[in-house]
């Protein structure tokens, strides 16, 4: 991976993600045990990450892994909260997270979690809905709502009650503009979108093959190609352009704009968290310092 020339500032606008409110069921879990900080290659806490994601609050990158929640910061992962095995996971505002995935050993969540919430930034959690039933594999919210696949495809205006929907194949990503009026869905045949919250799919001929996808705003989505390029489209996935620079093995994305508006993109590889802010020109690794 070649290297950037610097690093802008990472503040993020807090205005730029007002997703789904609600409240917790009840059923909910704390603190499991003293924070662990991660030795693994990169700062990474393990082999396989799921979610990353900066809070829009004050710019804090989160890791949503196997081993829990890790916030990420100067090269090292701390883990906050219990231990999950996080799959889905969805940042809704600040300290506002959405998640799905299995409770960890003496964890008093329901196995498999359905959909929870956690409004203090990842230390304790609280189930909405389909606790014992749902293990959402892909996960994202907005405005509108929530969409999940945990072998069909959920969506949900509150985060309690669910109706099914359709889709033509299986999502590996699913990710929604920050005011709902776009989704899209990653598949192993095409780029899906939706402009009715996941009722009807069609197919983005635009769009290269993609492999993870975000939103910065409700006009700029990014994607990984199935090469390890970064895709950008400035409005709403009509047409993209695919950067220079490649990354190898991406796990996990997330878009977001800094406090000047510089797209800040974080792919997570097997060897760390990659960072560009040049729209894939280059990428490089972030700020261990």
């Amino acid at each position: 991976m070649s290297r950037s020339a610097r690093f802008l500032p990472v503040a993020v606008l807090a205005a730029a993600v007002a997703l789904l409110t609600a409240c917790g069921s009840g059923t909910g879990a704390g603190t499991a045990a003293a924070p662990v900080a991660s030795t693994q290659s990169g700062g990474l806490p393990g082999e396989h990450v799921h979610g990353v994601a900066r809070d829009p609050g004050d710019g804090s990158v989160y890791l949503a892994t196997h081993q829990g929640l890790f916030r990420y910061s100067k090269g090292t992962s701390v883990r906050v909260g219990p231990v999950v095995d996080f799959m889905g996971f969805s940042i809704a505002g600040p300290g506002h997270f959405y998640a799905s995935g299995h409770p960890g050993d003496g964890v008093n969540l329901p196995a498999p979690v359905g959909l929870m919430e956690t409004v203090d930034a990842g230390k304790t959690w609280s189930v909405l809905s389909r606790g014992g039933e749902s293990d959402f594999h892909a996960l994202t919210s907005s405005s509108k709502g929530v969409l999940g696949y945990d072998g069909a495809l959920q969506a949900s205006a509150d985060g309690k009650s669910w109706r099914q929907q359709s889709i033509a194949a299986e999502p590996r990503c699913l990710a929604a503009a920050p005011d709902g009026s776009r989704i899209l869905a990653t598949t192993t045949s095409a780029v899906m979108l939706s402009q009715d919250q996941g009722a009807t799919w069609t197919p983005l001929p635009a769009a290269p093959q993609l492999l993870l996808a975000a939103w910065a705003d409700k006009k700029t989505a990014i994607g990984v190609t199935n090469t390890g390029h970064l895709a950008v489209s400035t409005n709403a996935g009509g047409t993209w352009t695919t950067g220079r620079a490649k990354v190898d093995s991406a796990q996990a994305m997330s878009a977001s704009r800094t406090s000047d508006g510089t797209l800040d993109v974080l792919i997570v590889t097997d060897g760390g968290i990659a960072r560009t802010v040049d729209s894939g020109a280059s990428f490089s690794p972030l700020g261990t310092s």
